[in-house]
């Protein structure tokens, strides 16, 4: 009841007096009740409080978040610079003594690109050789198959036609005979 008093008494506030009005109650329980005036948000007027008061309401959280913010900025600057460097730019003014761990980077990317490079060589002459040895083996049983195919025709010529002989077509195999595609029924009778 007094809560719904309050929240009535600051809506006669906006209205009456034409001012910017919020009010947030927690009950007891953690119920919240808010109003804020038609006009303006929450955050505004919070946000006009603060530069009127100069207090800070949310100091530490947004403390962090902004030195979180600043120190990841600075760390990405840091690496563009690095990044920079190792490319070769601006480095006219860097001392002797900032350049050595940059000569060694370079040299330690240099060793570990070159192993790859070595790496992938050595995986594809493997696979060269590899493929070599399949060819090998194919073209081997290839050249078995050929050499089984032309002795197979060199027999069939020379047992077909030994000693000046020709067979005729009844002394041939079956195999070579001349088959009817349909036999004739009626000539079996």
């Amino acid at each position: 009841k007094r809560r719904n008093g309050i929240m009535k008494k600051a809506k006669e506030i906006t209205v009456l007096c034409d001012a910017e009005v919020s009010l947030v109650i927690f009950s007891s329980t953690g119920k919240m009740s808010e109003y804020c005036s038609p006009n303006t948000t929450l955050i505004k007027l919070l946000d006009r409080y603060q530069k009127s008061s100069g207090k800070r309401l949310w100091d530490a959280k947004h403390e962090f978040l902004s030195n979180e913010i600043d120190r990841i900025k600075k760390e990405n600057d840091a690496m563009q610079i690095e990044l920079r460097h190792l490319k070769g730019e601006d480095i006219n003014s860097l001392t002797p003594k900032e350049l050595i761990p940059i000569e060694e980077a370079l040299e330690n990317g240099l060793v570990n690109v070159r192993a790859k490079q070595m790496e992938y060589l050595k995986m594809l002459e493997k696979n060269g050789r590899t493929l070599e040895e399949d060819n090998n083996r194919l073209n081997f049983i290839l050249h078995h198959q050929q050499m089984g195919i032309d002795n197979g025709v060199r027999e069939m010529e020379n047992g077909y036609h030994q000693k000046g002989r020709n067979y005729s077509s009844s002394s041939m195999p079956l195999a070579f005979r001349v088959q009817p595609i349909q036999p004739n029924l009626q000539e079996s009778k």
